[in-house]
């Protein structure tokens, strides 16, 4: 089966479509070396992520080298490609992943592992390396799970620890000559290993002791550990136009990484530790390249993505030049990752300008007595001053985030959790002012100071949602928590060692996928697959004893193991560790301060940063909205891959290219501002059209009228058109005609409408909203022929308001065609008229 045969029988199938804005298609057979770039999660939760899309750039920009996307598959698209017997695909070309030189597949999180193998499976390729040979692409992790890999280490040829921005680029060059010298998958293995930061995980073997307990690794090849590499400065990295999906995503938004690493210390916290030192980039190139993204995506949201986004030293002045730049265009700036106490009323006060983005305060605990523990560094008092000042600023909705469980935690400070929230909500001066609360089991992480804390099992976890759900009530909270089943299997995969691999593979041939989902995830599963591999999985929860050997301690992280040892010391007495940035080096052992040294910015002057350029043919847009009112109609066509774009999808891609283009928009007024656009009615989703429109409201004649047809083609995906550009009434008619031609899977023969003339009614059961009903086809149906081809036309008379049926509900009924004859079938919108 096609690609155009696979899409129609999935949801959501511009997932898989490859035709997104910005994305870059290389020519196959001028590539010496192809990559498929792979996240082990659905497309909405992998295009939302910044590291492969760096990569992706990186990749693409080396002349030698082609670089494709490829994201875990839904369930329903996992089916047809095993019914069809077709292949998992790079986004871009559709082919084969088995075809690719090498899969660079991204370890974001534990609860992605399963679906690792359905890619590897749905790639025709064996799950261990040691299995795989010559013909089969090399498999190369990365990304934070790279830290902690043993439960997946089998299934990899190499995993690179730490930044790939200049790691990647070594690793293709060094694929390119491996290449070309002809060079077999043994001598590959030999030279990656060279390379610094990058594991090998087959040549290094767990030891186990008598009792089959983890004893220590021991290197195969000359080498005891790999360490960690480091980026020593992030301020050229990226830049390259985002790519912008036409799906919606999780973060559908502009992110610019304004800093990496953190040295706050907070001990549960893994980023903490394996992203050091920090390293931020200077205001001035942080407003190059938002005004660049948002001119070259169309996002109308920028989120300023940091580990600690408040802690950035130019912050204030950061958020008023972007501020002054971005809220003329209705770009709202978000700060996802707040510190409490960093949070000021200055702050909110720039970013509540076009519209209040949320905000997500992490007192982490309840006491400050815990939080001394954790060294988490807020007080109970920075946390209320913070919910003063957003209230008294105009939000009405905070998120607090906690979690249970932690080291040395009592019923104290769970009942503090409530207490804290209540106190919180008690600082709003009005009322109407409502508190989120989110819970969570806390996971002991590798390389951390908790690295060897026990964590609670289900049952108790259960228990304290139970306690909080009793102590959180009243229409002003609302008590949220992570599964603490899901919680579980984290905790069993983060500390977890090879053994856990046949785990992994016997819960996937039991049906486990997508364990990161609710929807998706079988504890039951799991269990019932422990037991057939005979692994107790509570043992992975247990404290682990001071001297006994993790099997990750071969991954050096380069954070001093000493240092990690004191501050568990220090955790137990509650004693502070400030922040190197402010209170000088706290000695965790990683900076040289030659090459790998805090990068902290001192100079917060904005001056030097360059207006971005405008798009050739742009006009300029001031933003403002007022009494002027010139209505333009677009008339547009939606063939080939833009069939597979949903209404939603189309709304959205039209708003974020006609904000590419500078046009002078009006906008709708209230909490949320849009642009003042009216679209045809919505198409069928897989249906074709030649008569599309849309009406835009300016206020004022754009000065490239004459060139906006060009100007707009320039910027929309393949298969969408703009045919013309007119101005207009603004009148949008109720009664359309309106004319199909449809091609069946198996073609309509002549004769077969004849028993379809006649008045008698022809009613069509059909759902809307979950509700089954019966529409009498014969009102909507104008006109019914046979076309060459054993196509068929088909004339459809609708009135906006009444309930309306599909083209191919129509077919279906009529010609008992299945679900797939259906969905397979070619329908185009020919014309559209006034009735």
């Amino acid at each position: 089966m096609s690609i155009d045969d696979i899409l129609p029988l999935v949801s959501r199938p511009s997932r898989y479509a490859g035709n997104e804005f910005n994305i870059v298609k290389k020519e196959w057979r001028h590539a010496e070396l192809r990559c498929a770039l792979v996240f082990p999660d659905l497309y909405e939760i992998g295009m939302s992520h910044q590291g492969l899309q760096i990569l992706y750039h990186l990749l693409n920009n080396h002349p030698r080298v082609l670089a494709e996307r490829a994201y875990a598959p839904a369930p329903d698209m996992e089916k047809v490609l095993r019914d069809s017997g077709r292949s998992l695909f790079g986004l871009e070309s559709h082919r084969p992943l088995g075809e690719f030189d090498f899969l660079g597949i991204t370890l974001p999180y534990e609860l992605c592992y399963t679906n690792i193998l359905t890619i590897l499976d749905l790639a025709g390729m064996p799950f261990r390396s040691l299995e795989r040979d010559d013909r089969h692409p090399l498999v190369i992790g990365g990304g934070p799970g790279a830290f902690h890999p043993e439960p997946v280490a089998e299934f990899f040829d190499a995993i690179l620890l730490g930044d790939g921005e200049e790691a990647v680029l070594v690793i293709a060059e060094l694929l390119l000559a491996a290449k070309s010298e002809g060079a077999g998958r043994a001598e590959v293995l030999r030279r990656l290993a060279a390379v610094e930061g990058v594991y090998v995980p087959s040549f290094f073997e767990p030891r186990y002791d008598h009792s089959g307990n983890f004893s220590g690794m021991r290197g195969l090849a000359g080498q005891n550990s790999v360490r960690r590499r480091i980026l020593a400065d992030i301020e050229n990295s990226g830049g390259d136009p985002p790519l912008v999906p036409l799906s919606r995503i999780v973060h559908d938004r502009l992110g610019i990484e304004i800093a990496r690493g953190c040295t706050r210390g907070c001990r549960f916290c893994q980023a903490g530790m394996v992203y050091r030192p920090v390293r931020e980039r200077s205001p001035a190139r942080i407003l190059e390249l938002a005004e660049k993204g948002i001119n070259e995506s169309g996002f109308d949201e920028l989120a300023l993505l940091s580990l600690s986004t408040g802690d950035y030293s130019c912050i204030s002045e950061l958020l008023v030049g972007l501020m002054d730049r971005l809220a003329r265009d209705r770009v709202a700036v978000s700060m996802p990752s707040m510190r409490v106490g960093t949070l000021t009323a200055e702050i909110m006060d720039q970013i509540k300008r076009v519209r209040k983005s949320g905000f997500t305060l992490a007192p982490e605990a309840g006491t400050d007595r815990l939080r001394r523990v954790i060294n988490k560094g807020i007080t109970e008092e920075d946390l209320l001053t913070t919910s003063r000042a957003a209230f008294d600023l105009g939000w009405k909705l905070l998120k607090f985030y906690f979690m249970f469980g932690l080291p040395t935690e009592t019923d104290e400070d769970l009942a503090a959790i409530p207490l804290l929230a209540k106190r919180a909500l008690q600082t709003a001066a009005q009322g109407g002012r409502r508190i989120n609360i989110s819970v969570a089991t806390f996971v002991p992480k590798p390389h951390t100071p908790f690295q060897r804390a026990r964590q609670l099992g289900i049952d108790e976890g259960f228990a304290r949602i139970d306690y909080l759900k009793k102590e959180v009530r009243g229409k002003n909270f609302q008590l949220k928590w992570h599964d603490p089943r899901q919680s579980y299997l984290e905790g069993v995969m983060s500390r977890g060692d090879r053994r856990l691999s046949t785990l992994i593979e016997a819960a996937w041939r039991r049906g486990a996928r997508l364990d990161a989902w609710t929807e998706h995830y079988r504890l039951d599963t799991w269990l019932a697959a422990a037991e057939s591999v005979g692994i107790d999985l509570d043992g992975y929860l247990r404290r682990r004893d001071d001297n006994e050997p993790l099997p990750w301690n071969h991954l050096d992280c380069r954070v001093d193991p000493e240092f990690i040892e004191a501050e568990q010391r220090k955790a137990l007495t509650g004693i502070y560790t400030p922040d190197c940035r402010v209170h000088g080096c706290q000695k965790c052992g990683l900076c040289d301060f030659k090459i790998i040294k805090p990068v902290v910015v001192k100079d917060c002057n904005l001056a030097a940063a360059p207006p971005a350029a405008e798009k050739d043919g742009a006009a300029p847009r001031d933003g403002t909205s007022g009494d002027n009112r010139f209505i333009y109609r677009i008339d547009y066509s939606r063939l080939g891959p833009a069939r597979f774009s949903g209404h939603l999808e189309v709304i959205q891609l039209f708003y974020r290219v006609l904000r590419r283009v500078r046009l002078p928009l009006n906008f709708s007024q209230g909490f949320n501002p849009s642009p003042r656009v009216t679209f045809s009615p919505a198409l069928p989703l897989g249906t074709e059209s030649r008569a599309e429109y849309l009406l835009v409201e300016l206020h004022r004649i754009p000065p490239e009228l004459e060139r906006l047809k060009e100007i707009l083609n320039r910027e929309l995906p393949a298969g969408f058109a703009v045919r013309s550009v007119t101005l207009d009434s603004g009148r949008v008619e109720q009664r359309l005609l309106t004319c199909y031609h449809i091609k069946t899977v198996e073609p309509i023969k002549p004769g077969m409408l004849d028993s379809f003339a006649g008045n008698e009614p022809l009613e069509i059961e059909v759902t809307r909203k979950g509700r089954r009903r019966r529409v009498d086809a014969r009102l909507m149906l104008h006109g019914f022929a046979m076309l060459d081809g054993g196509q068929v036309e088909m004339q459809l008379l609708t009135e906006g308001g009444k309930a309306a049926l599909k083209p191919m509900e129509i077919m279906a009924a009529l010609f008992d065609l299945t679900v797939e004859q259906a969905a397979r079938s070619r329908v185009m919108k020919m014309w559209s008229r006034e009735a």
